[in-house]
């Protein structure tokens, strides 16, 4: 009869704990079938289900539950609980937010992930959402190295050739490409390839060489180019609605954290383990050429995106600060930098 009474009472507990395990619906901005991109959300999800007894987060596509161009929104008046998403999608709403996703010519992935994780990124990050009234908590949580620069219908032989294309374009390069008389829109991924099969854009920039081709874009534009000038490094952010995160306890804030943290890292290698192999097949079986920008070419590009970057923060407060922020940051790394790394370029000897 003893035994009977401590299994019911743990069997009582048992349901109860499960009960108790918060569910948190999160939307993503990208189709879980994409490589890197798309399944790095759900391989968030999967980190924290693994690990954490008081929450449970379940993913949901774009458009599942709200528009991938409206989850920042959602996040924040509580329609969804959570979103993994990429702050450049905010750029029409809050000029400083580029500068959490992608800056042009600005710091890979090692420099950025000091600014964000050591300097003032983060709390900075935070503070954008908070003085424009978003009530959500932000995490780091997935960064990938430079994506491409764009797939073209027609070789781009000299800048003028760029005038008057209609381009798909993320974030704060797409004002760069603007100015440099490109007529840029953002698409959610899925709308980028009939935008492309229906002639509306000419080209377009999305992500890197096995996700854009997962997407089909070489059945169109042949030409990619390189180097991704306008996302040296890409980061991703966890939203989660803020009433909801200060209901959770210390433990699952800290272990959704950490998930983040193990999600960011595993992010980062997939992306450089598996794009070199997709660049090759791009290649040999799809007929992609790839390209690359010259020196002056990149040039203008830099040219342009320091005008945005002080237009910029002559219209916006908060964007001077953080961008004066990340380049005072980016000035005293140089000291470590420039000295630790081999030079580039550098002819290895392994290589001749």
């Amino acid at each position: 009869m003893k035994h009977a009474f401590v299994a019911a009472v743990a069997a009582s507990f048992v349901a109860s704990g499960a009960n108790a395990q918060e569910l948190f619906e999160m939307t993503s901005g990208y189709a879980n079938n994409l490589p890197i991109l798309g399944t790095a959300s759900v391989a968030f999800v999967d980190k924290i289900n693994s690990i954490s007894t008081d929450v449970e987060f379940e993913h949901f596509n774009p458009g599942e539950l709200v528009p991938a161009l409206e989850m920042l929104d959602a996040t924040s008046n509580g329609s969804v609980d959570a979103a993994y998403s990429t702050s450049g999608y905010w750029q029409g709403k809050m000029a400083a937010a580029g500068l959490f996703a992608a800056v042009p010519f600005g710091p890979e992935p090692g420099e950025m992930l000091a600014w964000m994780l050591y300097d003032d990124g983060l709390s900075y990050f935070q503070q954008m959402y908070d003085d424009n009234g978003y009530n959500v908590k932000v995490l780091l949580c997935g960064m990938y190295a430079p994506e491409t620069s764009g797939w073209f219908k027609k070789e781009i032989n000299s800048m003028e050739d760029l005038q008057g294309l209609n381009m798909r374009f993320f974030g704060l390069g797409a004002e760069v490409m603007a100015k440099l008389g490109v007529s840029t829109s953002l698409l959610a991924g899925g709308d980028i390839f009939p935008a492309l099969e229906r002639g509306a854009i000419d080209a377009t920039e999305f992500s890197m060489p096995l996700v854009d081709a997962n997407l089909g874009f070489y059945n169109i534009a042949k030409y990619n180019y390189f180097p991704g000038w306008h996302q040296p490094s890409t980061m991703f952010e966890l939203l989660i609605n803020k009433d909801k995160w200060e209901d959770l306890d210390e433990i699952a804030q800290n272990q959704i954290e950490i998930a983040c943290m193990a999600n960011l890292a595993d992010n980062f290698a997939e992306g450089e383990a598996k794009n070199f192999p997709a660049m090759k097949e791009n290649v040999e079986e799809h007929g992609v050429e790839i390209k690359n920008w010259n020196e002056e070419q990149l040039q203008h590009f830099e040219t342009a995106w320091l005008e945005v970057a002080d237009e910029l923060a002559a219209e916006d407060a908060f964007f001077a600060e953080v961008w004066a922020d990340l380049q005072e940051f980016r000035e005293g790394y140089k000291l470590w930098g420039n000295n630790i790394y081999l030079p580039r370029p550098y002819t290895s000897v392994a290589d001749q």
